[in-house]
């Protein structure tokens, strides 16, 4: 089974904001992606839309042709561009507003009356759902009762590790274990990177999906979009 590579362009939609135009134009940017050889597009629209912004979620709807992962709190305003779109997938993360980056996965266990609820309402009108996860098993058999198609586990602790010390990587081989056993498909993201990306996609054999932004636009500079993205795709098949 090869593991997709959805590509996050939060970062290139960062760019674009910087100088009030539409240059780089997000939606040149991911059909690129997909002809370069991406299995997904994803994007992460917060409150404030210091980078990818509501309209982006349509936008980039109306010519993705892979595979549409929207990312985010699910505040009512989130909920229903969502619930408008209609992409292939939303992953709802627990970010408060006005945080810098995704550092942390739900607590299913709180919040489970909350996660029920949204989950049934994506599910309805046929979104896949994904709860962003930490790598803690009591929390991921909270995610089961939620009726989340799958999880994604939060990568940042993993990455961050260094060489040679592997008990992040563990914690991650074991919740991949029980997401299976639970009926829970598993993506993955936040920091994988050329460096720790083939590792962790050897040890995780049920590794559905990775989305990646930040890395994968820092080595384009260097490599070219086209390359990286063949670059992270051999990591990953």
């Amino acid at each position: 089974m090869k593991t997709k590579l959805s590509v996050n362009l939060n970062k290139v939609a960062l760019i674009r904001n910087s100088r009030g135009q539409n240059f780089p134009n997000l939606i040149n940017v991911a059909q690129d992606c997909e002809k370069f050889g991406a299995d997904g597009i994803t994007i992460h629209p917060r409150p404030d839309q210091r980078h990818a912004r509501y309209q982006d979620i349509h936008d980039l709807k109306s010519v993705v042709n892979t595979e549409l992962n929207i990312e985010g709190y699910p505040s009512r305003k989130f909920l229903d561009e969502v619930l408008l779109a209609r992409p292939h997938q939303c992953t709802l993360v627990p970010d408060a507003p006005g945080v810098l980056t995704s550092n942390s996965g739900w607590d299913t266990i709180t919040h489970q009356a909350l996660l029920v609820d949204v989950v049934k309402e994506l599910k309805a009108e046929g979104i896949r759902v994904s709860l962003f996860m930490n790598p803690e098993l009591d929390l991921i058999k909270a995610a089961a009762d939620t009726g989340t198609d799958r999880i994604e586990l939060y990568t940042g602790k993993y990455a961050s590790v260094k060489d040679g010390d592997n008990k992040q990587l563990t914690k991650h081989v074991e919740a991949s274990k029980l997401s299976a056993q639970l009926g829970l498909g598993l993506n993955a993201g936040h920091d994988l990177n050329l460096n720790n990306l083939l590792k962790y996609n050897l040890a995780i054999s049920n590794l559905l999906e990775v989305s990646i932004g930040h890395s994968l636009v820092v080595d384009s500079i260097y490599y070219g979009l086209q390359n990286t993205i063949q670059l992270y795709k051999r990591q990953l098949n």
